[in-house]
């Protein structure tokens, strides 16, 4: 349960998609304008992490990698067919974003209007696929460890949009010079904020 627990810390605070890896700044920078639409697309990308995840986890582990398919029988014990990752995660991403959009868009029609494209772009979020790509590379033992981590990567995106949604919400109404405002102060506050937390956990570790 500890191990558990450290996964999930360790992928929302020290391997942050966005803060340590600048993975998903499309929909961040987009959609981050008010704490409400960063609200919803935080949620939704939690739960696809949360989804995409183990079920890769799955197919990578009893379909694709090498030697996956003995479960078949001995002779599929040679059988290889890790060629076929990106096109097996990024076809699970897509269902499950697929169904995420059609349940926001019965339940909470206002919020899928206000995030717009960038509920269906979900899908070819690179912050999605990364976590898939990275639960292939780190080896998790078990589907719990691979849960853990997409939940706390889908949780560390989600509370890097929120903090800089707040702040843009707030320096909207300050005195910022006209060619920094919109995106311009956001890069900035984004680029100081990764420089920020990267020093901070790379004093901790």
């Amino acid at each position: 349960m500890e191990h558990l627990i450290d996964i999930f810390v360790k992928s929302v605070f020290i391997d942050n998609m966005i803060f340590a890896y600048f993975l998903g700044m499309c929909s961040y920078l987009a959609v981050s304008k008010t704490v409400k639409t960063s609200v919803g697309l935080g949620i939704a990308v939690i739960f696809v992490l949360g989804i995409t995840v183990p079920v890769n986890y799955l197919l990578q582990n009893y379909l694709l990698k090498a030697g996956a398919l003995t479960w078949l029988g001995p002779k599929f014990a040679d059988v290889n067919l890790s060629f076929l990752s990106f096109i097996m995660f990024i076809a699970v991403i897509a269902s499950i974003v697929q169904v995420v959009e059609m349940v926001v868009e019965k339940f909470t029609p206002s919020l899928y209007t206000s995030l717009g494209i960038f509920l269906p772009l979900i899908a070819v979020n690179c912050a999605i696929l990364g976590g898939s790509l990275f639960m292939q590379e780190r080896e998790y033992a078990n589907i719990a460890e691979a849960t853990a981590f997409g939940l706390g990567s889908g949780l560390g995106w989600f509370l890097a949009i929120i903090g800089i949604a707040a702040i843009r919400e707030k320096i909207r109404y300050s005195n910022v010079p006209a060619p920094l405002k919109g995106l311009g102060i956001t890069f900035i506050i984004t680029g100081l904020m990764g420089i920020a937390f990267m020093s901070f956990m790379g004093i901790k570790l």
